[in-house]
Parts: C-alpha cells; sequence; structure tokens
C-alpha cells in the first residue's frame, strides 16, 4: 500500500499547501517523481504533470518524455513539456551542465506555474537527496543556511517526499508495482551529488546506519538557528541601518560593537550582494580613508566619514542631457528633472526646486556631472565658490558628488546644483517676468 496518510501527515506538519491549491508536479520519470505523482493522485488534489527534456542523453531522453506523457495521460493529468539546448547554455553562461540543467528548469517551472494558475511546485527530493546537499555544502564551505541543506517548503516550491529515505522509496515502487525508467546517468560518478551519493554516504551508513534519520534531525535544528539567526539579524538592521534617500548608512561604530562581527555584518549586507571575502576587506578597513569603494555585483559600499554607505550600483558619470524650453521631464542617472513656467513670481525654500528668473536662460540648457574647476555663486552669497569646495563644507557624502546634476545655463554659468542649492546670478527679483521651476525628482 502506499503510504497516505504519512504524506498527507507531512503535508499538514509542514504547511506545504492547502485544500483547494492547484500543484505542478516535476516528474522525470524516475522513481521517486512517479511515487509522488502517485501519492498526489491518490489524495485528490488538482495536480499537472510538467517534464523537462534537457537532450543530454540521446534516445533515453526521449524515452523518459514519451513515458511521462502516457503515465500523464493514462491518468487525465494536464502535460507540460519543453526541450532544452543545455549544453549550449552551459556554454553560453559559462557554468557546470548540472548547474545549467537545475537553472533552465526551474525557470521553466515557475513559467508554467505562473502561466497555467498553480500555486505551488513539487519536487521529488527525499531524505538522501538532503544529506548528499548538506554533505556537498560542506565540502565547498557554507554558512548556517547550507547545514539545512534542503526544505520542505521555500517560496513556491515544497518537497512532499522528505519523510522518505531512498530505499523506503524503492520497497514501496516494487511492492506497489508501480512502472518507471532510469536514468543511467545516476550510475556516473562524473557528477559531484553521484559521488557522494555512491562512494562517500556507503562509508558513512558504516558508521550510521540511520543516517538519513540523523541528518534530517540535524536538518531541522540548523533550520530553528537560522530562523533565530534571521530574527535577530532583523532586529538589529532596524536599529543600525538607516535608510535615507541617498543610500543605507550604518555608522562605523556599531560595526566596530558588533559581536560575532563578520557573521553579524555577512547578514547585514547578504541582501546586497556582499560576499564573504569583501565583508572581510571592510572589516579590515574600518579606519582607512574615506572614499575607500567595496562592491558586490549590484551594490558599493563607501566608508563615508563616519559611516558605510550603501547604494545600488549606478554609472558615475551620466551622459550631458539637453533641456530645451518645450521639456516637461528628463531623465539623468537615477534622478528625472521636471520643468514647468510661470508668471507667478514666487519662491519656495526647498533644495529639491530652484526658482529660476528664466529671462536669463539661454537654451539649450545641459545636465550633467561634476566637473573638476567647476564654480559657482551659491545663492545669497555675492562671489564665486568652488563646487568641489561646496560639496567638502556640507559634507555631501562621495557616492553623491559624481551623481548629483548639475544644470548649466547656455553660456556655461551653472544654474542649480540639484537638490542642493541655486546660484545666485539667476534668484527671482523685482524684474522678473516668467519663472521656470525645476523641481528634482528620485526615480
Amino acid at each position: 500500500m502506499l503510504p497516505v496518510q504519512q504524506f498527507q501527515d507531512f503535508i499538514e506538519q509542514q504547511q506545504l499547501f492547502v485544500q483547494g491549491n492547484r500543484i505542478l508536479l516535476a516528474v522525470s520519470g524516475g522513481k521517486d517523481s512517479v511515487l509522488m505523482l502517485h501519492l498526489f493522485k491518490a489524495i485528490g488534489v488538482d495536480v499537472g504533470v510538467a517534464h523537462c527534456n534537457f537532450n543530454l542523453r540521446a534516445g533515453e531522453a526521449q524515452r523518459d518524455e514519451s513515458f511521462v506523457a502516457l503515465l500523464a495521460k493514462n491518468l487525465g493529468l494536464p502535460f507540460y513539456v519543453t526541450h532544452f539546448d543545455t549544453k549550449k547554455y552551459a556554454a553560453e553562461n559559462k557554468i557546470s551542465t548540472q548547474m545549467a540543467a537545475r537553472d533552465l528548469r526551474y525557470q521553466w517551472f515557475e513559467k508554467i506555474r505562473l502561466s497555467e494558475q498553480y500555486d505551488y511546485i513539487a519536487l521529488a527530493q527525499h531524505q538522501n537527496d538532503a544529506v548528499e546537499t548538506v554533505l556537498i555544502n560542506l565540502t565547498r564551505g557554507t554558512g548556517i543556511s547550507g547545514l539545512h541543506g534542503i526544505l520542505p517548503k521555500r517560496d513556491r516550491l515544497i518537497r512532499p517526499l522528505l519523510f522518505l529515505n531512498r530505499q523506503q522509496i524503492e520497497e514501496l515502487v516494487t511492492d506497489n508495482n508501480i512502472d518507471f525508467v532510469e536514468d543511467s546517468s545516476n550510475a556516473s560518478t562524473h557528477y559531484t551529488r553521484n559521488k557522494i551519493r555512491l562512494q562517500v554516504v556507503p562509508h558513512l551508513k558504516e558508521i550510521n546506519p540511520n543516517l538519513e534519520k540523523t541528518f534530517a534531525e540535524n536538518i531541522a535544528r540548523f533550520a530553528e538557528m537560522e530562523t533565530l539567526l534571521n530574527v535577530q539579524v532583523q532586529k538589529l538592521a532596524d536599529k543600525i541601518l538607516n535608510k535615507r534617500i541617498d543610500g543605507i548608512y550604518i555608522p562605523l561604530a556599531e560595526i566596530t560593537r558588533l559581536k560575532p562581527q563578520k557573521l553579524l555584518l555577512y547578514e547585514l549586507l547578504k541582501p546586497f550582494g556582499f560576499g564573504e571575502n569583501v565583508i572581510q576587506e571592510i572589516l579590515d578597513s574600518l579606519k582607512a580613508l574615506s572614499g575607500t569603494h567595496f562592491f558586490s555585483s549590484t551594490h558599493q559600499a563607501i566608508i563615508n566619514r563616519n559611516d558605510l554607505v550603501i547604494v545600488e550600483k549606478s554609472a558615475s558619470v551620466n551622459a550631458n542631457q539637453f533641456i530645451h524650453p518645450a521639456t516637461e521631464g528628463i531623465v539623468f542617472g537615477d534622478h528625472e528633472i521636471v520643468l514647468k513656467f510661470t508668471e507667478e513670481i514666487k519662491f519656495e525654500s526647498n533644495p529639491n526646486k530652484a526658482y529660476i528668473n528664466a529671462g536669463k536662460l539661454i537654451f539649450p540648457l545641459v545636465l550633467r556631472n561634476w566637473q573638476n574647476g567647476d564654480k559657482f555663486i551659491p545663492l545669497g552669497m555675492r562671489s564665486l565658490k568652488k563646487v568641489s569646495d561646496y560639496f567638502i563644507d556640507g559634507k555631501v557624502p562621495l557616492h553623491l558628488k559624481s551623481t548629483t546634476p548639475i544644470l548649466v545655463n547656455g553660456n556655461g554659468e551653472i544654474v542649480w546644483i540639484a537638490g542642493m542649492r541655486q546660484d545666485n546670478r539667476y534668484k527671482l527679483t523685482t524684474a522678473t517676468k516668467k519663472v521656470a521651476i525645476f523641481e528634482l525628482k528620485i526615480k
């Protein structure tokens, strides 16, 4: 008999889904996924069958596809299939064939889930897969998340067979006369996972015959530890990460007080893509001069006086943009400048708005980055001042100096340092007849 009650109990205990949810089943044709399909069919859940043909095993791959298609048809279930040029994708992205297959299938599963309105994607991984994943992670190096390996539920992915080990699955398939197809690549030690399964795990089972059960218990404990850590990190983030319009500021003094320092800083900066090596570089540079930069694939961290500032990566130099009288809005990097004219002579004290005497403007105006040698007369003053000195006096963060839009008149004079201060030469006077209002907005 099929372990229907155990299956249902595991689903309820792990809160994998609720009654009425539609589940997309990833079925390769192997014994694990076919058993999962029969279990779902037995409990009457609304399911569909998805199969990926990676075109890696010639005739075998076509055999698997035909088997799963026929199985879905006989069970009266929707069937979805796709074909991948896996080796080409791996070469183009410079990753292993296994990683390419993983990326391709997960992307496609999610696409089908959304288009066909399924609630979850079910994968047929079991306790032995979890053991192998933890061992792989430990071999390559990992944090707490790697120690818990495969979780029963993560986002829209569920793994309802994690209450079974490989031997139990084999016995169930045999006892219930369930047909399946065998993937010949499972016997190859060319792949890391297979090497661990075939050459490493047997030796560990000699030491502990209940290896799968022990790892399942360990994994549950590690998952709880990760939850506890995440709760504490969130509390810490709420306390010391100061979100401002131009970035996230972390006081260097707060970083110095972290214990354990490297672990907590890594967890705080992980959402911004910073790896362990970069975290160590940051810690080694806490007393470095302002302006020291550190990079992830999506963000940069800058030591700015007494803070570590996290900002999204963007080109520090934007192409010059031209503004004409008919221009209503123009995008410049992460900013947008909106222009409108009025004959009402008014002025609002707002650094994000400049009220300019339109009669002095020579179009087209230029919107550009700050350049060495730039000078202007700050509003309320009479003499020229270097923009670089103005930045220093105003303690403008380093990452803003190269991205702040500078509005320049057609005669080369600076009209406005956007978001900071306009030039005194273009202020409104009693003789002003028309006002150009420039407003800075953050996209």
